[in-house]
């Protein structure tokens, strides 16, 4: 059974990059006949649109796992009891998991970005990571596939030997794109959401320092980058995750009350 805490209705992974890694190569090496797993790399602004969307809410507790990308998630979940929880940046995992299959035989394939971008991570990964296991690439439109179209990206997966797909668009259109996916191909082990990691790998984005992403202030980092874009997104999703966990948090205190009132009775 796999580790997990649950934070606003979504089990994340209570564990690390480290113990992820090891899990779907583990997997991989093995041969283990499965459907596609998927797995998502979900911060707040994943947590906050499943409080939201009860369909969306349903298509992240149907993954495979979900990887805390942020530490307020990190913060929360460990308030809770999960120790061992440690932050499992979409990027970070990304770097790791495709490092440590370099010399593996598990193909990649890599699907998101404006036209270009995933080309590019494929020549980045090989130079910098020495993984030149990706196979295939693909620049979805900016609007959603249809079902043909849905089809022949599942069935180039396929020819392709493709066990490891990579989604990099955004939430929660990622998440669902990968949902979708996984009903037609049958030949990928695990479809990964991991956002905007394709941007940061080739450098098209610069990533917050690492002091900001320890303190839990890389939204503001990229809102200080990307202020037109970004900011109606920060100026909801901060406040609300705060809100979701206290009224969470406040529930939890009133039921435990009742609860102790009902034994003494």
């Amino acid at each position: 059974m796999l580790p997990t805490i649950d934070v606003l209705g979504i089990p994340l992974f209570a564990r690390d990059i480290p113990a992820a890694v090891e899990l779907v190569l583990r997997s991989c090496l093995q041969g283990e006949e499965s459907e596609p797993r998927c797995i998502s790399a979900t911060g707040a602004h994943g947590l906050v649109t499943a409080q939201r969307d009860p369909e969306f809410r349903d298509v992240l507790r149907r993954f495979f796992l979900n990887l805390p990308d942020g530490k307020p998630a990190v913060w929360v979940g460990r308030l809770k009891g999960a120790r061992a929880m440690r932050r499992c940046y979409g990027p970070d995992f990304f770097a790791a998991l495709v490092s440590a299959s370099a010399t593996m035989p598990i193909r990649h394939y890599f699907c998101g970005g404006k036209p270009g971008v995933a080309e590019r991570l494929k020549a980045v990964v090989a130079e910098k990571f020495g993984n030149r296991q990706v196979v295939g690439t693909y620049a979805p439109p900016f609007r959603p596939l249809t079902e043909e179209e849905f089809q022949a990206l599942a069935a180039d997966i396929d020819a392709r030997g493709a066990d490891i797909v990579w989604i990099g668009i955004s939430t929660p259109k990622q998440e669902r794109f990968a949902a979708t996916l996984a009903q037609y191909t049958r030949r990928a082990r695990y479809i990964i959401t991991v956002g905007a990691a394709f941007d940061f790998h080739i450098g098209a984005v610069r990533q917050a320092p690492k002091w900001m992403q320890e303190a839990g202030l890389e939204w503001l980092f990229r809102l200080l980058m990307e202020p037109r874009r970004l900011w109606r997104r920060y100026v909801d999703i901060v406040p609300a995750f705060l809100y979701y966990n206290l009224k969470e948090y406040f529930l939890h205190l009133l039921s435990q009350k009742a609860s102790h009132v009902t034994n003494l009775k």
